[in-house]
């Protein structure tokens, strides 16, 4: 299975939920593709945000070598699930083109549907603890809804 992480600018929020889920796949041993990407090409080849890099390396998980890119119906269709920060991120992949059914918000996962806040511009360190919590508890219910399709084992 491969799983697209999206956000707006992929320098925050998505660069985060693709460095957790690739940590629990291989915690797992779960045999996924893990990617993420950003709408907009505002970031395109940067790095993640301080407070993201800083906030995962706190969890033991490294994202500073990952680069912004933007998402492409063209080149990103190959995904099986395409995974939304927020409603707006999810409106914008269906209004690009892909596959409505595949295309889920992470707040669906354990988060009373809740949109992942943008943590862009924090300043403190617990704005992205917060932010990564909640993308924490989505990434691992969406690996159990996963695991208990039987898609995944």
């Amino acid at each position: 299975m491969d799983i697209l992480f999206v956000c707006l600018g992929n320098i925050c929020r998505s660069p985060l939920a693709e460095g957790i889920a690739k940590y629990y796949a291989k915690k797992l041993s779960l045999k996924l593709k893990i990617d993420s990407a950003g709408i907009s090409k505002w970031h395109s080849g940067e790095s993640p945000c301080e407070g993201s890099i800083n906030i995962a390396r706190r969890h033991h998980i490294d994202i500073s070598g990952l680069k912004s890119r933007q998402v492409s119906v063209y080149g990103d269709s190959h995904f099986d699930l395409f995974i939304g920060m927020d409603r707006g991120n999810v409106a914008d992949l269906i209004e690009l083109g892909f596959d409505k059914k595949r295309v889920r918000k992470l707040g669906e996962f354990g988060l009373s549907n809740a949109d992942i806040p943008d943590p862009y511009g924090y300043k403190d360190e617990d704005g992205f603890e917060s932010i990564y919590k909640m993308i924490d508890i989505g990434v691992r219910n969406l690996f159990e809804k996963i695991k208990q399709s039987g898609i995944i084992k």
